[in-house]
């Protein structure tokens, strides 16, 4: 038998996976006797089974409200929460999934009430009940509505800002009369602008709104990335590369940000693992294409090259204009000329969709979605250090396998594989780095643990970059060498697990909107410094770039261990003093703190 108290529910509501945004509330605990006699007076009218029990499945998902009445509520835990899960062996589609929340409790429902403001409001509703079926129906309706197309999104960014690996194996660099270095300072310049448009990009989407802001960035730099087709030399390389990143920049944060409107914590994440599984997809469709469109070199005079950027610059061009129509700016705001006038979802289906996410975490109502951040706010943002210790993993974590990555089709090419052969041959590092990408970010959730799990990519890529340190792969069989490099480059990739993991802790959508530009920043510089690794003037065997390499990744181990260290005695702090407040005590917090965000005293960070 399942017995909730009010105390015990709020236990379980900050227990539960991202459980009230982190937050811990509590009743007062008065009523806790008169609410136990009260469930156990409802419990003994349950209808007896066949074997003389109880319904118990009925009995937990009751949950007893101020004053004796009874709010069906689902028992935190019985989620489906991954695509494996089948049949009612796993979970009951019939149970009820309206997971409990500070807003079934009469004292803090008023603290955590949406504002007026929010364009969801009108869909909140703190009794709307649903079943697990329901909610499973509509994240699949989700899933096929927005985040599909938000990959085939991705998937044209990526194509655009990576097509120059493919373009290096069509001599590339002799046709514009450049070298290696130039290489790497149009790559500099590239994630330089990146870089610095990150921030700005994202908060004039927070202020316009990511339905406009994107999709006219995609139509502006897919006309850049197609101009490449008239490349003449070094200066008109690094200009276009430059306004390549500018106009690129702030794409995924702006993204993230889109998507955490739709999807509960865990599920972005999920989801962001196939995010990036699409920007992967994407490199391996671009390899295809130039294996295709590299043939064309000679047609019209023209290099296999410059096709090559003209074609996928008008395929991003394509996605771009079907941007402008098929991102709503909110859940519940879907209806259009082309979307239907009723929209994607029924007023049911909303409903779920707006209750289901402000219940996980009340923080996504604190700002309306097309309002701007002032620059008090932002300097607030900036200023969180308890988001610090993700930002210098996202600053470091990449940096050991980018630079490998950056010169694998130079490197292939070098070892003696033909232009159409080296871009076949880089497919196989892709396809595993998407298996191992996933199957991280599964085991993230499956596990709850996010540092270690997170450091294992650290790990899988030490005995590679070993090797090449002790062995110069340009002296051994060139199969050998590339078995050595697609396996190095296949390592998964946290990037997902931190990019949610940045999410849940923020806690608050002004937070939110700032921290992820600057954890893309980090990661943006993490580039350029792994653009800058390998120089000229160490080639072709990079022994002084490849002991850096191994020095980066060792210290990135360190960070890991003292990220998990931070964040699990910030924890211990909050438990110490929440702890040695009273009931009475803890509600007047809830009432009357400035705390915003991840600094409240009854959030919890995830690590």
């Amino acid at each position: 038998m399942h017995r909730f108290t009010s105390q015990r529910y709020q236990r379980v509501a900050s227990e539960a996976p991202g459980g009230a945004g982190g937050s811990v509330a509590h009743r007062a605990s008065e009523e806790e006797e008169e609410d136990d006699k009260a469930f156990d007076d409802d419990f003994l009218d349950l209808p007896e089974l066949e074997d003389g029990g109880k319904d118990d499945d009925r009995a937990t998902s009751t949950l007893l409200g101020g004053k004796g009445k009874q709010i069906a509520l689902g028992v935190p835990g019985a989620e489906k929460r991954f695509w494996f899960q089948r049949g009612k062996t796993l979970y009951d589609a019939d149970a009820i999934a309206t997971q409990p929340s500070v807003f079934d409790d009469p004292d803090t429902l008023e603290e955590y009430r949406p504002p007026d403001e929010w364009e969801n409001n009108h869909r909140f509703d703190p009794d709307e009940r649903w079943t697990w079926g329901e909610e499973h129906k509509l994240i699949r309706k989700i899933d096929g509505r927005v985040m599909v197309f938000a990959a085939v999104m991705f998937m044209a960014l990526e194509l655009d800002r990576s097509n120059i690996s493919q373009a290096l194996t069509d001599n590339f660099l002799e046709d514009l009369g450049m070298d290696t270095n130039d290489y790497n300072m149009g790559n500099t310049a590239f994630k330089l602008a990146f870089l610095c448009a990150e921030l700005p990009s994202q908060l004039l989407a927070k202020w316009i709104g990511p339905d406009i802001w994107i999709p006219t960035q995609m139509v502006v730099w897919s006309i850049v990335g197609a101009a490449q087709y008239g490349l003449k030399g070094r200066t008109s390389f690094l200009v276009c590369r430059a306004l390549l990143g500018m106009l690129q920049g702030g794409f995924i944060p702006e993204i993230i940000l889109y998507l955490s409107y739709f999807y509960k914590h865990h599920e972005l994440s999920l989801r962001l693992g196939f995010f990036w599984t699409a920007s992967t997809m994407a490199d391996v469709m671009g390899a295809f294409l130039a294996f295709g469109i590299l043939h064309m070199r000679g047609v019209e005079g023209q290099s296999g090259w410059r096709w090559l950027f003209l074609i996928e610059g008008l395929i991003t061009l394509v996605v771009g204009l079907f941007a402008f129509v098929l991102m709503p700016s909110s859940p519940t705001t879907t209806s259009s000329w082309f979307r239907g006038e009723k929209g994607w979802f029924t007023e049911r289906e909303e409903k779920i969709m707006v209750n289901r996410i402000i219940r996980e975490d009340p923080s996504k109502s604190s700002m309306h979605n097309r309002e701007p951040l002032t620059p008090a706010l932002l300097w607030q943002s900036m200023k969180d250090f308890d988001l610090w210790p993700i930002y210098i993993l996202g600053l470091n974590f990449q940096t050991p396998m980018s630079a490998p990555a950056n010169y694998l089709t130079l490197s292939l090419k070098g070892l003696g594989f033909d232009t159409f052969k080296t871009n076949l041959l880089v497919i196989p590092s892709k396809v595993f780095h998407v298996v191992n990408m996933l199957g991280l970010t599964y085991a993230a959730e499956v596990f709850g643990e996010l540092t270690f799990t997170a450091m294992i990519g650290q790990i899988w890529a030490f005995p590679f970059l070993l090797f090449i340190n002790l062995v110069d792969i340009n002296n051994i069989n060139k199969w050998l060498a590339w078995v050595v490099m697609t396996i190095l480059l296949s390592y998964p990739n946290a990037h997902p697990i931190q990019v949610g993991w940045n999410s849940r802790n923020s806690n608050t959508v002004r937070s939110r909107t700032v921290s992820a530009a600057l954890y893309n920043m980090c990661v943006q510089t993490s580039g350029i410094i792994a653009a800058n690794i390998y120089q000229a003037d160490d080639a072709p065997r990079y022994k002084r770039g490849n002991h850096v390499l191994i020095s980066i990744l060792i210290l990135n181990i360190f960070l890991y261990l003292g990220t998990k260290l931070y964040y699990v005695k910030r924890n211990a702090y909050r438990e110490r003093v929440w702890g040695a407040m009273n009931e009475e005590e803890r509600l007047n917090y809830l009432a009357t703190t400035s705390d915003e965000g991840n600094k409240r005293l009854d959030f919890r960070f995830t690590h």
